[in-house]
């Protein structure tokens, strides 16, 4: 394979590495660079692959301006060698901090070269260059803690230190805490929603879960796991073998969440939204394509990180596998017609697949022995509901019961264990908030039941 205008080969790492990576992060479609293949196309590998990605991490976050961090990955590939790949920035144009913004520390990406870029195209980019990015915007609170940050970078392995607000990009120009340091603050006003109907529109509202006001790497991982929930698995069982399949594909699913986090629009104070209906799941970020990015190559998979300062904690957090996956997965199960663009939003729908046969592939997942296990209260629990969701004194006066340890212990928590019963809240089970409701496998152990008798 030769160069071409998105791939750079490297013997080895060199001095002119920042320039190849500026021209890439001027360019409208970003790049990859190869270090330890040379010019033709032959691998050669590195003595000490280590060694050079810890150089080229220092030398990409210290010698470029503004700040490409959340823009680059490094990656190691077989054989030694490490890829680079560089996303197309929002904050053109992009220079080696020691030339300056000039031309001889701007380049763009022109053929398979890294020329230096014209004063008149430098002039314009600067004009154009972002001002409203959330690394810009002070935070209306300055009090801020970051507890739930550190937790989660401790749990992949990181730890942050007394700089961490400096090196995650958390102040703005003046040193104050901007808006991304707000969003991943342990409070804030962020509120992120996932909406439940009982039909295909948005008449008859059957949940509403509200999640956030907490960093938003948690409101992430909330919605990931209330979704996960949803997305349930129905199994037939043929006479040649046993089938199972769930209603979205599970990691198309999660890059879909984890992308409406990342690119959203913040700065218009509207988080995504999350909605399920009978026959798909709606996922709406605010914002439409990136500046520059057109939907063909939104599709191909280039990169141009809306918010690379929650990109680069969402990376190193491991939510973000990196740059430029997550389209191309969610593509893998799903067709373009997918997602719709308009000026101010990017939304995205998937049809649940198993939606037409939900009664009959519950119902062969029901077996006999779960029926067996349904004792008399779990029973008389099943009979008294429908399909509302219901508080705990509302289905005591319903079962007109008075002593509740016995209808916890012995209607209410089997009846959880079966999974015939859900709660709406299922993250935090002693919420003041939380209801119950039949789940889809309760609605048909009922029915049994009913036919029983």
């Amino acid at each position: 394979m030769t160069e071409t205008n998105r791939i750079e080969y490297k013997k080895q790492l060199t001095n002119d590495l920042e320039k190849e990576v500026v021209a890439f992060l001027n360019y409208k479609e970003g790049g990859n660079i190869f270090i330890g293949i040379d010019k033709y196309g032959n691998t050669v590998g590195l003595e000490d692959a280590d060694d050079t990605q810890l150089r080229i991490k220092d030398r990409l976050k210290n010698n470029i301006l503004p700040s490409c961090m959340g823009l680059f990955d490094v990656l190691f590939e077989e054989k030694d060698i490490v890829k680079i790949i560089i996303a197309s920035g929002s904050e053109k144009p992009y220079y080696v901090r020691k030339n300056g913004m000039s031309e001889k520390g701007c380049f763009i990406r022109v053929g398979s070269a890294a020329d230096p870029m014209p004063q008149k195209m430098i002039d314009e980019l600067f004009a154009k260059r972002t001002r409203n990015s959330l690394g810009k915007i002070r935070s209306n609170k300055q009090d801020l803690s970051f507890e739930q940050l550190q937790i989660y970078y401790e749990a992949s392995g990181k730890k942050l230190n007394q700089q961490f607000t400096t090196n995650l990009e958390l102040l703005n120009e003046d040193g104050a805490l901007n808006y991304v340091a707000y969003l991943m603050a342990d409070n804030n006003s962020t509120s992120i929603k996932v909406a439940k109907y009982k039909g295909e529109g948005r008449a008859d509202l059957i949940e509403s879960n509200e999640y956030g006001f907490c960093s938003l790497i948690k409101s992430t991982k909330q919605v990931i796991d209330k979704i996960e929930l949803e997305n349930k698995t129905f199994t037939k069982i043929t006479a040649k073998e046993r089938q199972e399949k769930r209603l979205w594909n599970a990691i198309a699913l999660r890059e879909a969440i984890v992308n409406a986090f990342v690119h959203n629009d913040f700065t218009r104070e509207i988080p995504p939204k999350f909605e399920i209906f009978s026959d798909r799941l709606e996922i709406t970020s605010v914002g439409g394509l990136p500046e520059g990015l057109s939907q063909d190559e939104f599709f191909e998979g280039f990169s141009v990180p809306r918010n690379k300062e929650i990109m680069r904690i969402y990376k190193d957090v491991d939510l973000v596998e990196q740059l430029g996956s997550g389209v191309p997965r969610i593509l893998e199960s799903y067709g373009k017609e997918c997602f719709k663009f308009s000026d101010n939003f990017l939304r995205m729908t998937f049809p649940a697949e198993a939606s037409q046969q939900v009664t009959e592939q519950v119902t062969e997942q029901v077996t006999e022995q779960v029926t067996e296990q349904v004792t008399e209260q779990v029973g008389n629990l099943l009979a008294v509901l429908d399909d509302k969701t219901y508080s705990t004194m509302e289905i005591m006066s319903l079962l007109n019961l008075k002593h509740r340890p016995t209808f916890l212990y012995s209607y209410l928590q089997p009846s959880i264990e079966l999974g015939l019963i859900e709660m709406t809240i299922p993250d935090k089970p002693k919420s003041s908030k939380q209801r119950y409701k039949l789940s889809e496998k309760g609605v048909v152990v009922k029915q049994t039941i009913n036919l029983g008798n």
